[in-house]
């Protein structure tokens, strides 16, 4: 990405500008205070000359004339300083507002994109886009209403002033100021190109910490610290050296900016030097001239910054805008109706899948799971047993086919109450860095504490919740690293227990416990299983034993299917062959 995109640019503005509608009428007062504040200033220098005038006549001069200016000089003054609090308070509240708005809206969209989109970005990179968007619009908004807006106002102003007086002057400030807003704006354009890098490589950086952090333990696994600041400290040395071009454009930048005014402030000054000779101007001009010079230069200087700093935040926000265009990969149809989960007869017809256009991880699938059957899915490591799973989640939709739960084509039923009707309990568990007893009862908010307890009790983690100094208010740590991996897994199981849905999908949810805790499980299991229509992924094959039926899966197809002891019959096949290893300990 070498410059910024023009089209992203608008649909920045575009979504800013959405979210101001809401405020439309603080927006209005903002503007309205700000121009009156700004215009109250401008016509200061006016009294000034005036007053300079009356000084300039001498002896002549009557002192009541002065103090009359002086007195309008106060109530302007009081005046302005009204009208700018009144812009600071407005924009206080719009800009808190809004960019609380901006951070909700970019929040809700991105928990919109699917299951595949966050597995290819960086939740860091992601964390910061947010972030970044709601600074940005901060950004912008400043340099608008405190730097840009003033100027406009100001040179608007100062022009109509001195055109009455010297149109000459007016003239000469124009075409400068002209001249010094094409410099920057071409400018600007060409160190785009830079900011933009800038920012890139500052994603990249906050990404690639964000991953070492998650993975400090690896690090330390395997000594591969020096490697990975190695990597570290090349990413911040491109940061360093795009920021160092970055900063010397801005350099030198201000250099011709410095000298364009100096050529402004001589000609000014010779020109009214002319005008005051043929008696057109008044020495209370030149006090006039030189307040509006300085309050242009004071302006203008930063104009090119101020631009600059509108480019650099708007290539800052390009990268949310390009999220927040991204269409949602899976998404509600425009009539999709709540599921139907009194009962769970679940089909897959015909259905095939494949990750990003690869060959087919499901080929042609066809599945009859009847309601309150017990299925065990088993097979090799990539056989597409965890597919199934998040394609009945609907957490992919599928190439071709069809997947149907008691008639019901799950991608024509609104996904909150597919989801509302399945508890799941993955392989490897992840909890949030919240209490346990918000953890657990996360799948039923409204569950009351003594039911929480219950499921606990069922899941076999109340033993060592119990022992904890906090029990049940115990935080466990950002994806619940305080845990052992059996003890989070039996975590996920009592949410599972308490959430009480009609279908429940275990994805190797014994896994990671040991031999005892496995029994306990299974225990509770066949409890929760009752009267729930269950889909077991397992490669430990004692832990499906009892389920009503057996499916090998093996390249996206059903290859054996069977109770267990039918497929044990059988003289050859992957489910006994797989028997007889773990059964014989893996002779």
């Amino acid at each position: 990405m070498d410059k910024i995109n023009p089209l992203t640019a608008k649909d920045t503005v575009k979504i800013y500008v959405s979210h101001t509608k809401k405020y439309s009428s603080w927006v209005i007062i903002l503007a309205i205070s700000l121009i009156c504040a700004s215009s109250t200033e401008l016509y200061r220098p006016i009294l000034y000359k005036q007053f300079f005038d009356v000084l300039a006549k001498g002896s002549l001069t009557n002192p009541s004339d002065l103090f009359f200016i002086i007195f309008e000089l106060l109530f302007l003054a009081i005046l302005g300083w009204a009208f700018w609090r009144m812009t600071v308070i407005a924009n206080i509240y719009t800009a808190a507002n809004i960019m609380t708005d901006l951070l909700n809206s970019c929040y809700k969209y991105l928990h919109g994109h699917s299951y595949d989109y966050f597995n290819n970005n960086f939740s860091g990179s992601l964390v910061r886009k947010v972030n970044r968007y709601s600074r940005s619009f901060e950004d912008i908004t400043d340099q608008i209403i405190w730097n840009i807006a003033p100027t406009v106002i100001s040179i608007i102003f100062i022009l109509i002033v001195l055109f009455f007086r010297s149109p000459i002057l007016a003239w000469i400030i124009l075409i400068w100021t002209l001249v010094y807003i094409i410099f920057n704006y071409l400018f600007i354009r060409y160190k785009m190109k830079f900011d933009l890098e800038r920012a890139a490589i500052d994603s990249e950086t906050t990404g690639y910490l964000a991953d070492t952090v998650s993975n400090h333990l690896n690090i330390r696994s395997f000594s591969s610290f020096s490697s990975e600041f190695y990597g570290f400290k090349r990413i911040t040395g491109r940061l360093c050296n795009i920021r160092i071009k970055s900063w010397s454009l801005d350099n030198y930048a201000e250099g011709v900016q410095g000298l364009l005014m100096l050529f402004l402030e001589f000609i000014i000054m010779y020109f009214a030097i002319l005008g005051w000779k043929n008696e057109l101007l008044t020495i209370g001009d030149f006090a006039l001239i030189q307040a509006y010079l300085i309050k242009i230069f004071d302006n203008i200087w930063g104009v090119g910054r101020f631009m600059r700093k509108i480019y650099s935040s708007l290539a800052d926000a390009q990268e949310m805008t390009e999220v927040l265009l991204t269409k949602h990969e899976v998404v509600d149809k425009e009539n999709a109706k709540p599921l139907n989960s009194k009962m769970a007869n679940i089909i897959f017809q015909n259905v095939s899948f494949s990750y990003q256009k690869q060959s087919n991880i499901i080929d042609s699938l066809n599945l009859s799971i009847k309601n309150g059957e017990k299925l065990a899915l088993i097979g090799p490591s990539g056989g597409g047993k965890s597919t199934i799973a998040k394609l009945l989640m609907r957490l992919y939709d599928i190439n071709s086919g069809e997947i149907t739960i008691n008639g019901q084509d799950i991608s024509a039923v609104t996904q909150n109450s597919l989801r509302d009707a399945i508890a799941f309990v993955p392989q490897d568990p992840a909890l949030f860095h919240r209490s346990l007893m918000e953890n657990i009862r996360y799948s039923n908010p409204s569950a009351t504490e003594k039911e929480v307890i219950a499921a606990s009790k069922l899941a076999h983690c109340h033993e060592f919740i119990s022992k904890l100094p906090l029990k049940y208010e115990t935080f466990v740590g950002e994806r619940g690293v305080k845990l052992s991996g059996g003890e989070r897994q039996r975590v996920a199981i009592a949410r599972a227990i308490l959430k009480n849905a009609p279908i429940l999908l275990l994805d190797e949810a014994t896994s990671s416990l040991d031999s005892k805790s496995e029994k306990y499980i299974q225990d509770a299991l066949s409890e929760l299983m009752k009267d729930r229509t269950t889909i077991v992924i397992a490669h430990r094959l004692s832990t499906i034993m009892q389920m009503d039926r057996i499916l090998v899966i093996d390249k996206g197809k059903v290859t054996e299917e069977g109770s267990h002891k039918e497929l044990l019959k059988a003289k050859t096949g992957t489910y006994q062959k797989l028997w007889q290893i773990q059964a014989g300990g893996f002779k």
